[in-house]
């Protein structure tokens, strides 16, 4: 068994979409500040990047400054994460080994926010599939990031329903970091060129 005690602090990658934000507030205020916080935070801050950067700027800062100084990547999923360009290029960015970074560790959390979709009959890639640690909480594959699901499918990356303690999560985070050099990450999709906007890929 774990002890939060026994585990190093890891810093972390939040990626997230920003209907979330209240939600990605709260996960930093309970996990991240305080007296012994469970990570290291190392994720875009308001204000961190001028709204008005072209793409490609924004996307070096997000990798150079941000996920390059981090070692595992949480993906906060909520009803619409999926979407998002930004969340998929921080994946991307996260499996990427370069002369800025090494590979990052990854996982998924679920929200309050999300839901599964249910629609098996008409989208086989819906049918639910059980969090890894609460067999009562399903997600469907098909919205939840598709670079994401990759990597649960390769075994690279495990999807979990929101913390209930702070060893629960550092001991994900110290298993996503441990699996990094593991080969089993994936990450051949192209990236978004744009937000989507339909309910499941």
């Amino acid at each position: 068994m774990y002890y939060s005690s026994n585990i190093p602090k890891h810093k972390v990658f939040l990626s997230f979409h920003h209907q979330d934000d209240f939600y990605r507030q709260q996960f930093e205020r309970q996990f991240s500040n305080g007296f012994d916080p469970v990570f290291v935070n190392r994720s875009v801050q308001d204000g961190d990047i001028d709204p008005n950067y072209k793409t490609d700027a924004i996307r070096r800062e997000i990798r150079e400054n941000h996920i390059s100084d981090s070692s595992v990547t949480i993906v906060l999923i909520g009803q619409n994460t999926w979407q998002r360009k930004h969340v998929d290029w921080e994946i991307g960015y996260s499996l990427t080994t370069s002369n800025l970074n090494t590979r990052s560790g990854l996982i998924g959390i679920l929200l309050p926010s999300y839901s599964p979709h249910y629609d098996p009959y008409f989208y086989p890639n819906c049918a639910q599939r059980p969090t890894e640690n609460n067999s009562r909480i399903y997600y469907t594959p098909c919205n939840i990031p598709p670079r994401l699901y990759d990597n649960v499918q390769s075994g690279y990356t495990k999807i979990y329903s929101y913390p209930t303690s702070y060893c629960e999560l550092r001991k994900w985070i110290h298993e996503a970091f441990q699996r990094r050099g593991s080969g089993l990450h994936r990450n051949s999709r192209d990236y978004f060129s744009n937000n989507r906007n339909s309910s499941h890929w």
